[in-house]
Order: C-alpha cells, then sequence, then structure tokens
C-alpha cells in the first residue's frame, strides 16, 4: 500500500512496542541498552500514531455522504 519494504506491518510494530515496555518494565537491561530500547519504543509509538492518523483520514474519506458532508461514526469494537 506504498509502505517502503522496511515499514513493518501495523501488527508487528505493534508487538514490537509491547515486548520493548515488556522488557523494560522488568528493569534488568543495563542503562544503555534501556536507553537504546526507549528510543526505539519512542520511534514506534511515533510511527504508529502518524499510521492511525492516515488510517483514520481514509475512514472519513470513505464515510463522506453524497452530499459531501462527513459522516462521523463511531468504530465498533470488532471493525
Amino acid at each position: 500500500m506504498g509502505d517502503a519494504p522496511s515499514t513493518p506491518r501495523f501488527e508487528d510494530a505493534l508487538a514490537e512496542l509491547e515486548g520493548i515496555v515488556q522488557r523494560l518494565e522488568k528493569g534488568e537491561l543495563p542503562l544503555e541498552e534501556s536507553l537504546a530500547a526507549f528510543e526505539r519504543g519512542i520511534a514506534l509509538v511515533r510511527s504508529l500514531g502518524q499510521r492511525l492518523a492516515e488510517v483514520e483520514q481514509r475512514v472519513e474519506v470513505l464515510l463522506k455522504s453524497e452530499a459531501g458532508k462527513l459522516v462521523l461514526r463511531p468504530m465498533r469494537e470488532e471493525e
């Protein structure tokens, strides 16, 4: 979908972020590794946030009514 081949799937990036959080919460990493993991986690959060915003914009475009008015509706959990 236009993503660079090196861009991980959203689910994969989220799973990586969850793994980083778990490693940091354990507190067993040396300081330098903790800092590197934290920096990677921040980069993942920014990337995931940007991708969510892009998806939200695409959904809004798809939900525009025939009259050009934006019809917003909350997504159900199963969506």
